[in-house]
């Protein structure tokens, strides 16, 4: 079979299209998804019953595959809610929520762990100056931890770049969905999926390359 060259050059702009969406929801849902991990990875070091709505968060998503997540809330919650989504919920609502969701659970365990690792007696030594814990977390330990877990940061960046295409599933047309379109339009699939392959490999790498250019500007474990 003879690799068809027009065919790969004809598809790249219906695959481009894809793949800006595809960009736009990981950056989307991983930007959310500091935001609540921050949030849930502090209740998961706190010693107030919040502390087990955190875990059972962290948990139920990272012991559930993203797929079921994402048709949970595609199709479940207008089922349990019909009258606040009458009409359903939109693909890229449901995706982005699913993925930000999703991002959030593992973004927390990777800030509790950074929070860990900054050394006890950082926090010892803020609170005998007269910090509040609160002034103590934000303006003492959060930059400090933020430091260390930029390449855990950009790995789940990496990680929901590549699980984003399960959002085809639900027919919400990034970069995959338009593969499988163009695929089933010209009947060429090794070509199609070809191009794919080297867009995903030249996302990734990039963002692979951004995070090694902020960890050594930051000089990470310095």
């Amino acid at each position: 079979m003879d690799f068809q060259w027009n065919l790969v050059w004809s598809s790249v702009p219906t695959l481009l299209e894809g793949a800006v969406l595809t960009l736009q929801l990981t950056t989307i849902a991983v930007s959310v998804g500091v935001v609540l991990g921050t949030i849930f990875g502090i209740m998961r070091l706190s010693r107030t019953p919040l502390r087990y709505l955190a875990m059972g968060y962290i948990d139920f998503i990272r012991g559930t595959p993203l797929l079921v997540q994402i048709f949970i809330i595609y199709y479940g919650v207008p089922n349990l809610l019909p009258r606040l989504f009458t009409t359903g919920i939109q693909p890229y609502v449901a995706a982005l929520v699913a993925l930000s969701i999703n991002s959030g659970a593992y973004v927390a365990e990777i800030v509790r762990a950074g929070i860990q690792s900054i050394e006890k007696g950082q926090t010892e030594a803020a609170l005998s100056l007269g910090l509040s814990s609160t002034a103590t977390m934000i303006h003492i330990i959060l930059p400090q931890a933020f430091k260390r877990i930029i390449p855990p940061l950009g790995n789940e960046f990496i990680a929901l770049l590549k699980d984003s295409s399960l959002v085809s599933a639900i027919a919400l047309e990034e970069l995959v969905r338009k593969a499988q379109i163009v695929s089933g339009r010209t009947f060429r699939p090794f070509e199609v999926w070809f191009v794919v392959a080297i867009m995903y490999l030249i996302m990734t790498v990039t963002v692979s390359r951004i995070v090694s250019i902020l960890e050594r500007r930051l000089r990470v474990g310095e």
